[in-house]
This record gives structure tokens, sequence and C-alpha cells, in this order.
């Protein structure tokens, strides 16, 4: 009997040896490991990186920018449907364990001892939030002890649902994805409050490995993992079994949102936005600092600016020929992935790639582009249609086969009220770009930089310097009517000399008809676009006066005071052109232009507004009888508003007699614009606006070249113009241009300027003791003085430019 309690004791005494060299053991891996345990304090403040999102100014999505596409939700907002999947899927004590479950443990263990070769894993939610968050993807012991040491102390400092929270926030899900909003977005374009059980079942069975159930790839491993998922919820109890035995017998259902800026051709103005919020917030806000942000954009009035554009780069490129096929293909076998094989520009639907198949001269059938799934493979199906005479008829060819051979590819695009009948088409050589704005606040609604995004990101709107032509002209005659001169005075339209000083020469301009045709009005000057009378005015009123002009309309930073640069020599953008032309719109105010109405930050704060004005009386906290809260505009009066709306009559007059007359088409009295043809005709311009719409466009070569010896504004820039306003101002009021308080209207003969109740008069409006004398001295401008006109009676200031007195016609 002593031998036996001698032997227990020696069991006890050892057992106790061995426990407490164990604890010490214990204790100093601990103690070791927490020495350089991460802080799990940050995760109180943890802010992940979240996607920056950029919608259309009626709040549509337009863009997402990111590393990690990621939507942060607090736990309040997440549905208990989905915390109850994951927790099935991944953690079935989270809410009894203190962090490290040993249920779990046991099973792992006892799986690893079996000799299964598949370990499985025991890691809790609270083990993976340390992991993630604090910790590597290191595969070790080491690495084990400290995610098990971080989840016990992460139990005692945070709730369940804070765990759960960044959780479901941080986790990988495949596809880019980061946590369950932006997953349900991108794999079923639901919101997480409108997820199915099969379709949160499916989300909660991804983190093991999203490369292992991709839904087109794998998608019988996808199936049966989400309906391993569902069987996991509907044994907790979260879901009752007949729901969950229908839930299993659903699709997959991934229907993968299609997110791009060109569903609103709006590559160019997305990519603006973007550099936007680079340069103000930095590249790790832009990407990371979950902006929400609310351009200007117009969808709809985007694509009829795009398509405005396209039609009149299609339309001058079609008048130099075929240039040839894209590419050619074997048409042995099937022809449908060698022809999806091809890059084919995605924003310029409905042109499509087509391969030419068979047919006559008259009449040929051709295959077009095939689709590609959502696992990425070519589709089975085969698309045809007819190519006919009318379709090419544009090349000036009478055969088909002439130009084209079997396995050729182009692009094409259908015929409307034809099916199955296609035009045959190409990508112009020739580029451009077109702005739409809003006068009065500088809202950019469109901006298309070039013929497709996707074959060149070059912004011709915003990067692309180019010389405005005879579209500067207008603050030319705006400078002269800011400074005394009047729409009736008269200028010489004769040649002109221009001694350029040691060594230059003499500079003789010309007008584009080589021709001057005598003394006219300033109107006269615009409205024809005459080259010799705008050089006279602006020798004679100066060009540092025009220089200044110039840069307070913000169409140049720097203009050397040359007189050719009144000709519209210098270069400019025709973004800064329209914000120009917007300022004589709206009477003169200084506009910002802007893509951005206003950004927040992920917490919803506002922290950048455009609309700079202060609301007086708005933050009043009670209504007590206090006046209505006014808005205080503050900005800058750039030029006289008179003379905004005398510019803006006489733009009129553009389209109604002059250079733009081939817009009357469109039967609206209150538009007013003015054309722009540089030397050479490298570039051609339209710049012009309604009431509430500026709108500005240039066509030209990106290597500047002529674009031929007949080629005017008049024939290829304003059909443009034409186009977009039809469409945008469709079923729109004509809205008369605003009048400024005291604005004279007088009627006047159109030839002489002078005071005139004939049929054929004019009305024009003059400033308050401006109005028009019964005689007149001309603006000669080649000797630096007025010289007389045989007509004139009064005698002109022989020190001055201009006749003498108020009104006068010069």
């Amino acid at each position: 009997m002593r031998h036996v309690a001698r032997f227990f004791g020696f069991l006890f005494a050892t057992g106790a040896l061995i426990f407490v060299v164990f604890a010490c053991v214990a204790a100093g891996t601990v103690w070791k490991f927490e020495k350089d345990l991460p802080d799990y304090t940050q995760l109180k403040n943890y802010e992940p990186p979240v996607m920056t999102r950029v919608q259309a100014g009626d709040g549509s999505l337009l863009a997402e920018y990111s590393r990690e596409r990621r939507l942060y939700l607090p736990s309040t907002a997440i549905p208990p449907l989905v915390k109850e999947a994951f927790i099935s899927a991944e953690d079935k004590n989270f809410y009894s364990h203190n962090g490290l479950d040993p249920e779990g443990i046991l099973r792992a263990l006892s799986v690893l001892v079996a000799g299964n070769k598949r370990a499985q894993g025991a890691s809790t939610i609270t083990q993976q939030v340390a992991k993630n968050f604090l910790l590597t993807n290191e595969r070790s012991f080491t690495r084990k002890i400290r995610e098990a040491l971080l989840a016990l102390r992460i139990e005692q400092a945070y709730p369940k649902e804070k765990i759960l929270e960044l959780y479901l926030n941080e986790i990988y899900l495949g596809l880019g994805n980061y946590g369950v909003a932006a997953s349900a977005l991108n794999y079923f374009n639901k919101s997480v409050n409108e997820l199915t059980v099969a379709e949160v079942a499916y989300l909660a069975a991804l983190p093991k490995g999203p490369n292992n159930y991709q839904p087109f790839l794998k998608h019988d491993a996808a199936v049966i993992r989400r309906n391993w998922v569902i069987d996991r919820m509907v044994e907790n109890g979260y879901v009752p079994r007949p729901e969950g035995e229908k839930a299993k017998q659903e699709p997959l259902g991934v229907n993968p949102r299609v997110l791009a800026p060109n569903i609103y051709a709006a590559g160019y103005f997305a990519e603006e936005v973007r550099r936007e919020l680079g340069e103000r917030y930095g590249e790790k806000k832009l990407y990371e600092g979950g902006l929400s942000v609310r351009t200007t954009l117009d969808p709809k009035m985007q694509v009829m600016a795009r398509k405005a554009l396209v039609d009149g780069l299609v339309r001058y490129d079609e008048t130099h020929g075929f240039r040839g096929a894209v590419r050619h293909i074997d048409l042995t076998g099937d022809w449908g992935p060698s022809l999806a094989a091809i890059p084919a520009f995605g924003d310029v639907q409905p042109w499509r790639l087509a391969v030419l198949l068979d047919g006559s001269d008259s009449t040929v059938r051709i295959g077009l582009q095939p689709g590609r799934d959502k696992a990425g493979e070519v589709v089975p199906d085969r698309d045809t249609g007819l190519l006919t005479l009318d379709g090419i008829k544009w090349t000036g060819k009478r055969s088909i086969r002439s130009i084209l051979a079997p396995g050729d590819v182009v692009y094409v695009a259908p015929v409307d009220g034809k099916p199955g009948q296609w035009r045959l088409q190409q990508v112009p050589e020739i580029s451009g770009a077109i702005v739409a704005m809003d006068p009065y606040t500088g809202r950019v609604f469109a901006m298309v930089g070039g013929f497709s995004f996707d074959q060149s990101e070059f912004n011709r709107a915003t990067q692309a310097l180019r010389q405005p032509g005879s579209s500067f002209k207008p603050f030319v005659y705006a400078t002269a009517l800011d400074n005394g001169y009047t729409p009736s005075s008269s200028v010489l339209d004769a040649p002109i000399e221009i001694d350029q000083g040691p060594g230059l020469g003499m500079w003789r301009p010309q007008n584009d008809d080589d021709n001057g045709s005598g003394p006219h009005t300033l109107r006269y000057g615009i409205e024809h676009s005459r080259n010799l009378m705008t050089v006279r005015l602006a020798k004679d009123i100066g060009m540092p006066l025009i220089v200044e002009y110039a840069k307070r309309f913000g169409i140049y930073d720097e203009l050397p005071p040359v007189l050719s640069m009144s000709l519209g020599a210098g270069e400019t953008t025709v973004l800064r052109m329209v914000t120009a032309y917007s300022m004589l719109a709206n009477g003169g105010k200084r506009i910002k232009p802007t893509l951005v109405d206003r950004i927040q930050d992920r917490w919803g704060n506002t922290i950048y507004r455009h609309d700079e004005r202060v609301c007086d009386g708005c933050d009043a906290a009670t209504w007590s009888d206090q006046a209505e809260p006014t808005l205080i505009d503050k900005r800058e009066q750039v030029i006289d508003p008179m003379t905004a709306y005398q510019i803006t009559s006489i733009l009129q007059g553009v389209i109604t007699r002059g250079t733009g007359s081939g817009i009357k088409v469109l039967n609206r009295t209150y538009l007013a614009g003015k054309t722009g043809t540089t030397n050479d005709a490298k570039d051609v311009w339209f710049v012009g606006y309604s009431a509430d719409l500026a709108v500005g466009l240039y066509l030209g070569y990106d290597q500047p070249r002529s674009l031929g010896a007949t080629a005017y504004a008049a024939e290829y820039a304003a059909p443009v113009f034409r186009d977009f306003m039809g469409a945008a101002l469709k079923d729109k009021p004509d809205v008369p241009f605003r009048a400024p308080l005291n604005i004279k209207l007088i009627t006047v003969d159109y030839h002489s300027g002078m005071r005139s109740n004939a049929k054929d008069a004019i009305i024009e409006a003059f400033k308050p003791g401006t109005a028009p004398p019964d005689s007149y001295a001309v603006i000669d401008g080649s000797a630096g003085k007025a010289s007389r006109s045989e007509a004139a009676s009064a005698p002109a200031d022989p020190d001055r430019a201009v006749g003498s007195g108020t009104g006068g016609l010069y």
C-alpha cells in the first residue's frame, strides 16, 4: 500500500513539475511574443482603403477608382442574413468564444492526427481579423501564436459586432472585390440588403479561396461550396430547411456589373476628373480615400456631343477616300475566334468590326465580331449581315470587291431602317474636340476629347493647344466696344502693310477672298470675318489692350502684343474658348469651368463645392418674419454687361447673315456664334451659345497640316455645332438672350450703321448716349489715325484713330 502511495506521489510530483515547466515555457513564450505584438488598439480608428466613386450629374455611376475595390459599411448597415452566412461558413461559435475556438482547434488536430493531407483550418473570425489587419500571410507556427495572442486581446478590447464589421469590410472575395458591399455590387449588381439566401451563401463561400470558386471558370466547385454554406445556415437555424433547399436549386446568378465611362461615351470626361482629383488630393486619397464625387456630366448631352463630333470627323474624312481594311484574317474554318481576337474600340458603338465572307461586286456577306461570355470565351453564335453598294457609296467606287476582299476586316455601322444591312466605316485620321457648358456656372455638361478614348487618351478639349483663328475676333471687337466704339463704328476693309521691325519685313494680312470691300461697320467685320478690318481695328485700339482683355477672359495666360494675334494666331484650348464665350453669354461675369460639382469624404462631409455663392440668411435657427435668404454673387465683372450684349447681338448676325448661316436650318432666333479657320486651314472652329448653353469645338489633325485649300469652318465645324444644338435644344423653347437694363435698341441701316426705317433695317444695340449719328469717319489704321470717308461730313480728329464724340459711326 505504501508503494502505491509513493507511486501516485511520484506521478503527482512529476506532473506538477511538468506543469510548472510547461507553464514557465508557455509564460516565457507568451512574454517573448507579446513584446513585439502589433498595436491592436489601432483597429479602433482603422480606415481601410475605400474606392472613390464618381457620379454623373443625374446620380448615375460614371467611374470608380481604387487599388482595392471596397465600400465600407458599419455593422448596423450590414443585414443579419449576410452576417449569419459568413458566421456559418467561417466561425459558427463566433458569438460564444473568446477569440479562440477550442472545438475548432480539436477538430483540426483530429484531422491532422488522422493523417489527412488536407489540413482543416481552425482560425476564428477574430483570428482572421488579427491576421488580415496586423500580421502577414506567412504560414508558420510563429505567426499562428501571434495571431492567437492578438485574437485574445482584440476580443477583450472590442465588442463582437465591431470585430465582425472589420472582418466583413476587409475580407477579399475575388475578382478584385474587398468586403461584402463591393462584392454584392460587382457580383450581383445589388446592394447587400437585396441579396438572396443563395447569393449571400456564395459570397460567404469565397473567403476560403476565391480563385477556387471563380463563378465562371470553376462553376461546379462554386455551386458545391455555396450549397455547403446553405446547409450550415440551415443547421445553425438561420434559414428554414425548405427555404435552404430551394436556394440550393438556384443558379449562381453571378452577373458582374458593367461599369465604364464608355456607357456614356465619357472616357475623356472621366479621365479629366481622375486627373483633377489626383492633383487636388494626391494618389493615395484618390484610390483609397473613399471620395464621393458628383460631377457636372449630363449623360444624354454627352452622347449627343460625341455623335455630333464623330459625324463631323467622319464627314470630313470620307471626302478624302477609303484607306483600306483594318486587318486581314484567314477564313479557313471558324472565323469567329480570329475576328474576336482583334482589339476593337469599345466606345464607338454602334460601329462593329466585321470580316468580309463572300459575295458579289454589289452585295457581300459580312461576319460581325462575336462577343465573349463572362468567362472570357468567344460565344458560339455567329452573326452576319450584308454590305451593299449603298454602304460604300461614299468611297466613290461601284464595286465592293474593287476595294475589299474576303478576309478583310473593317468597321461597319447598321443602316437605319434596313435591318441586316450595314454601312462601311473607317476610323478618321482627323481628330478634334467639343465642350458643352452652362454659361452661368461653368459646369461642363459634355466633353469629348477625340474620336475614341480607347484609341487615344489625349484629351484635345483640355490638352491640345491650337490656334483659334477667327473665333478669337469677337474679343478684339469686344475690347473696342468696351472702350468707346459702337456696333456702327466703321472700319476700312482694304489692303494694309505692317512693318514688323528691323529685318522682319512687311506683313500683309489678307481676307479669305483676297479682296477688300471698303468701309464697313464692326458688325459686318465679325459677321463676315474680315481679317483686314480686324487688323486695322486692333492697330487702332492697340494690341496691349487686347492682350489684357484676352487674359481677363482666360483665353491666354500670356499673349505677344503683335497684330497677328488679333487674328487668333495664339494657342489656346477648346475649354478656355468655351469659357470665354460663356462670359459673353452671361453678361460679362467671370466663371470657372468645372467638371465637379461637389466632393464628399468617406464620412459624407463636403470637402469641395464649386458653387461659391454665399447664402445670406440661410443659417437662421428659426423663422421670425425676417427677410428671405438671398444669394450673394461676388463674381468679378469681366466686361460691361452692355458690351457683352452688343457682341451677343452681333454674333447672332453671324448665324443670320454671316459665315455661320448654315445653322439657320435650326429655325432658332436666339443662337450666337463665330466660325474660325486658321492659316492654311489647319484647324476649323465654331464656338457659340444659346441663352443657357455654350458650345465650342475644333477639327484638325493631331500633327497640324492643312485640311485643304477649300476647307472652311462654315463647311466642317459649323455643322457639328448645328447637329449638337439641334439635338440638345430639341423640344426646348427659343429663349431670348437677356438684355441688360438701359440698353438702347435702335433700327439702323445694315451697311452704313446709321439710323434707318427701311424694310431691310436691322435692330442694333447701343449704350446710353451712343446713338448712331448722321455722319461718320472710317478707321483707316494704316497710318495710325482715322481718314475721312467720302460720305463723311464731320471732320475726324487727326490725333485719334476714331472720330470724336460718343456713339459716332467710326
